[in-house]
Parts: C-alpha cells; structure tokens; sequence
C-alpha cells in the first residue's frame, strides 16, 4: 500500500470526522444555550450505557474484518450475523434494564430515554460492517459522503426539536438521525450487502481474534465512563454536565484525530503485519506528526479556554472550565497511549493489549476513588495523573514487540510538547487583559498560530516540513487528475479517441 493513497485517506477520513464533528458541536453549543445543565446531565448519563452497550457491536468483530489481510464476502456477511444477533440481545437487555437505571439515578425519565436511543445499537451492528468494509478497501470517500449527509440532516433535526421545546429528546433525535442517515448512503453507494452466508470455521477465527479486541475496548469504556456514572451518582447531574462538557472542547479536536489516524492507518499496518519494521515505521511517523498537530492546538485551548466557554455557552457554564483545560493535558496523552496500541492490534497482538487492561484499570480506579473522595475538581486532576500512567504502560510492550523505546517515543513527541507550551506561555496571559472576550479569543488566536508557525519554521520541526510536502503532493495529484479528466472529457465531446 502506497503512502499516497494512506496520505489520501488521512484527509478523506479528517475531513468526515470534522465535517461530524463541527455540526455536532455547533448543535450541542446551541442546545447548551437552551438546556440547563442538569438536563444536559441526564442526557449524559444516557449516553455512558449507550457506549458501553455499543462496544459489542461496533468493537472487535468489525476490527478483526479489517485485520484480516485475506477477508472476504463471507467473511464479513458470517460477522454481519454475529454482530445482529448480539445487538438485538443488548436492546433486549437494556429495554428491561431501564427502569432500574431510572430508579438508581431517581429520575423517571431516564426509563424512555434508554429505550429509544437504544435503538442506535441495532442500527449500529449494520453500520459497523459497513465502516469496515470502507477501511478494509481503504476507500474513505464514502465516509465523508455518508457523514455529510448524516451530519446535516441530524443538526436540522436536533436543534428543530430543540427550538420546538423537545428538551433532552432533541439531543436523542439528533443521535438516531445522524446513525440511521449514515448507514442509508452507505447502503446506496457501497457494493456491499450482507447476503446468505455463513461459515462457523470463519466465524470462529475471526472471532478468536475479535474478542479480545472487544474486552479490551470494554474495559477501557466501563472504567472511562465509569466516572460518569459515578459523578451522576456521588454529585449531581449539573456536576456531570460540567465535567462533560468541559471535556467536550479537547475531545472535538483529539477523538476526531485519534479516530483519524487510526481508521487509516490500523488497515494499513493490517496490509504490512508480517514486517514489524514497517510497522514501526508507520507508527513512529504517525506519533510524530499526531503529536505535532494535536498538541499546540490542545495547549491553545486551555489558553482560550475561559473567554471561549463564556463566548459560546454563556456565563452559566463557566464551573467548567477548569475541567476543559485540565482535560486537554489527559487529551493529548491518549492520543499516544492509542497510537501504541492501534501498532499492537495490527501485528495480531490483542492478547498483550487485553493484558494491558488488567494492569491498567485497577489504577484507574485507585485514581477515580480517590479523587471521588474529595470533590469532583480532585477527580479531573487524578484523571490527568493516570492518563501519565496509562500511557507509560501502553508504551512499554513496544520496545519489546517493535524496538520501538519509549525513550524514542519521548524524543519523537518533544518538538510538540516545546512548541504547544510556547503557545500556552503566548496566548494565556492575554486573558488578564481589560478587554471585551470576543477581542481577547481572536488575539489569542492569533498570537497562538502564528507563534506555532514561526517555532516550526525556525527549529525546523521535521513534521511540519513533512505535512507541508505532502499536502503540496496530493493537491499536485488533485488538479493533474483534473486536468487530465477535462482533456478526456473534452476529446469525448468533439469525438476525438484517447
């Protein structure tokens, strides 16, 4: 596989997951505007089953699709079924589970609620195949028709039922149509349907595989929303609603890169997984430049961060800015800790990553109880603390399995770090300044950027000259295209053959 055509789909896939994930902020800013915190709250508490539920279907069996070099129809028709019936079990289980959860968090509500957005889990087991149909064949155009699409029509429809006074519903009915709009143009414009097969002897090697690509996603999701569930539990649902709104910001910019990064690149180390060299090589390089983007942007918002909260959401949700600039520091290590472990994935080694969680979680939730204990202000912080540890443990196995140190790694990711605590030291003290917040957010903008711009230039970052050649080559191979379809197309209309 081509670094071009890797290049490619890195800007196909960045461009769905922004164009997804901007509507989808534009929609919650404006619903944060209408809603109350505690409303927010609820809506957030759904969300954590949700997630949880939806690992099952979306996790680990459509992975070990694109893992396998040699999948085919029925191959991915065998994991269609697998994943149906597996999610209708989940609905069926979370429909009766619904009025416990409503009990447990005292609010009626929460029992509907369950109900109908579970319905995005029956969806999902469709969608999930298709998405890795589209990263098996590393066609990431269809990702960004779908999402558009979806995106759209989903922000219509939500903030419709907010200005209608749909309330908490509003967000729910944004969920579903974003889902259900995205799998229909799939179903239109992929050659794939799932048909009339299945074969036990594929089913079960790939699900070998899957599931411990499944338990570890589901460790990891449990324990993260974990503290959720007990935010909405020990505090209250505005508590939550800050806490998770104030981690909305750093994840619009760092789940849409880490998503990014790994739809396309986990297939392409899939394609090299019997070279551990050029696996380490995709990985490194993918670190390097994941680091050198994503960092100075976090460290500008935590710069930005309180004018940003009050511009946007208004005065009522400045308790969260606390939590949004201390989770941008947790941010930025997740994208690393998941770059090593995407590397893992690819070369067949779920079992270490499954491995991995054990170690992990019981950390985890020494941090959650003990921040838990104070105040939900201690929980952010211990949250950034173990995002350190957690890191460092997914780090470690790669020494072993790609000669990959983490001395290396620390190396690969010093520039950003320079470069993102410049723009922090440039743009945060601007807040202190006597001016109106619109004002202060573009200085800082500004100042920001163009101290980003200029530290790259002068130390001569290497990714910075890399992403700068390579974007200058895919839009050469863009307009010669172009160009080339227009003399085709030309010679067509006067009759002249090629």
């Amino acid at each position: 596989m081509s670094e071009r055509k890797v290049v490619s789909g890195f800007f196909w896939v960045f461009g769905e997951r922004i164009t997804a994930q901007f509507v989808s902020f534009v929609v919650s800013v404006v619903l944060a505007r209408i809603l109350l915190p505690s409303e927010y709250g609820v809506i957030a508490l759904i969300i954590v089953f949700i997630n949880i539920a939806n690992v099952f279907v979306v996790s680990g069996l459509s992975t070990s699709l694109i893992q396998k070099k040699d999948a085919n129809e029925e191959d991915f028709s065998t994991i269609f079924y697998c994943s149906l019936i597996l999610s209708v079990l989940i609905y069926i289980l979370l429909w009766f589970a619904a009025p416990f959860i409503a009990d447990f968090y005292n609010s009626p509500h929460l029992t509907a609620y369950v109900r109908v957005f579970s319905i995005k889990i029956l969806v999902s087991s469709y969608n999930s195949i298709q998405h890795a149909y589209v990263s098996r064949h590393m066609i990431f155009k269809k990702f960004f028709i779908a999402t558009l699409f979806g995106t759209i029509i989903s922000a219509f429809v939500g903030i419709g039922m907010a200005y209608m006074g749909f309330g908490a519903w509003s967000i729910i009915g944004q969920y579903l149509t974003n889902t259900v709009i995205d799998t229909l143009v799939l179903a239109v414009i992929l050659p794939w349907r799932p048909r009339r097969m299945f074969n036990w002897k594929s089913a079960k090697s790939l699900i070998s595989y899957g599931w411990k690509v499944l338990a570890t996603d589901l460790l990891g999701t449990v324990f993260v929303n974990l503290r959720s569930l007990l935010l909405g539990k020990v505090y209250t649902t505005a508590d939550l609603a800050y806490y998770n709104k104030g981690q909305q910001f750093p994840q619009l910019i760092g789940n849409n890169l880490d998503a990014t990064i790994t739809t396309v690149l986990f297939p392409a180390m899939s394609n090299k997984n019997d070279s551990t060299v050029e696996v380490r090589i995709l990985t490194r390089r993918a670190i390097r430049i994941a680091s050198y983007l994503i960092y100075p942007i976090l460290g500008g918002l935590i710069a930005v961060a309180q004018p940003l909260v009050v511009v946007l959401l208004t005065e009522k949700w400045k308790p969260c800015i606390f939590f949004f600039q201390m989770l941008c520091i947790s941010q930025g290590l997740t994208t690393v800790s998941n770059l090593n472990l995407q590397a893992l994935k690819a070369i067949g080694r779920s079992d270490v990553t499954l491995k991995l969680e054990f170690v992990k979680k019981p950390v985890y939730l020494l941090f959650l109880v003990a921040g838990m204990y104070y105040s939900t202000y201690a929980v952010v912080i211990s949250m950034v603390l173990y995002s350190f540890v957690g890191t460092t443990i997914n780090i470690l196995p790669n020494a072993k399995h790609l000669s990959y140190t983490f001395k290396e790694q620390l190396i690969d990711i010093l520039p950003a770090v320079l470069v993102s605590a410049a723009v922090v030291a440039a743009a945060l003290p601007l807040t202190l300044l006597p001016l109106n917040n619109y004002l202060i957010l573009a200085m800082q903008i500004v100042v920001g950027a163009g101290v980003y711009v200029a530290l790259s230039i002068l130390f001569k970052v290497d990714s910075f000259f890399y992403l700068i050649g390579v974007a200058r080559s895919f839009l050469k191979v863009k307009s010669k295209k172009q160009t080339e379809q227009t003399k085709h197309e030309t010679k067509e209309a006067v009759g002249i053959e090629d």
